[in-house]
């Protein structure tokens, strides 16, 4: 199977793992949890989870699958896979118990580190995003045709539209966006799970700084639509953000950018 039948594939697995989440978003109980790191889980995690997983054995057995819902892999095991699955259920659990409707399902392919296809689907909008590597990203709406995407060159002149976690704010955002504010005028908006990614990747916004804790199934989808539309994630260093290079699954610091002319290193580098 090529890389475009197996998107195809993960967009209905995506959807079906949407409509099991939208079926608990109806109750009013989501037998919400508490793990072990403190962050909520719930029935529609778990169900999305079951879902994704079983349509990924059956797409493609010989792949294996990291997903937070059962990323308890050894780290011997792990090093060892060049080609694997990483899966986000449902990103934004948070949201999905406060219902904003700012949650998403994410899978992505990653193949020698690096996310090379991936989907980030909307339950609440039926909006799905994807994106492979060489052939660019789309959008489409529920039932509707898919759309090509691309992220926008830096026009400081019109502005610099800045996207940030909603409950990730601070001194370090503050002062980058200070410095962006060097360029011209700075707009921000708020905004949860991995949608901010897709504004960058849709022309919808210029830069995402996450100055603050992600794991790697928080971004992967996303950024494989990001990269597909011709931006990109960069890491501290300022190199493009990279899987399963490390025992943690915990990113560093990043930008996501969609003009990647720019001397970002040059313009956001901390003293």
């Amino acid at each position: 199977m090529n890389r475009s039948e197996l998107l195809q594939g993960i967009r209905q697995i995506a959807i079906e793992a949407g409509e099991a989440i939208m079926a608990v978003y109806g109750q009013d109980d989501f037998g919400v949890q508490t793990k072990k790191d403190a962050s909520p889980l719930t029935a529609a995690d778990i169900a999305a989870h079951n879902i994704i997983v079983a349509g990924l054995q059956a797409l493609s057995p010989e792949i294996p699958i990291l997903s937070e819902e059962d990323a308890n892999i050894d780290w011997q095991v792990r090093r060892q896979w060049q080609t694997y699955w990483l899966v986000d259920p449902l990103d934004g659990t948070r949201e999905f118990i406060n219902r904003n409707g700012e949650f998403t399902v994410n899978i992505a392919l990653i193949d020698e580190h690096a996310p090379v296809l991936g989907v980030v689907y909307v339950p609440p909008t039926g909006i799905c995003y994807s994106g492979q590597m060489e052939l660019g990203a789309t959008v489409s709406e529920r039932g509707g045709a898919e759309k090509v995407i691309r992220c926008r060159p830096l026009n400081p002149d019109q502005g610099i539209i800045a996207v940030a976690s909603r409950r990730h704010r601070g001194e370090q955002l503050q002062a980058c966006l200070d410095r962006l504010a060097t360029l011209g005028p700075v707009s921000d908006a708020s905004m949860g799970s991995s949608l901010k990614l897709c504004l960058v990747a849709a022309g919808e916004a210029d830069i995402y700084p996450r100055l603050a804790p992600t794991c790697e199934w928080d971004t992967a989808a996303a950024q494989a639509v990001v990269e597909a539309a011709g931006g990109v994630v960069l890491n501290e260093q300022f190199e493009r953000l990279r899987y399963n290079t490390k025992a943690e699954l915990l990113n560093p610091w990043f930008y996501v950018v969609g003009d990647s002319s720019v001397d970002w290193k040059e313009l956001l580098e901390q003293e």
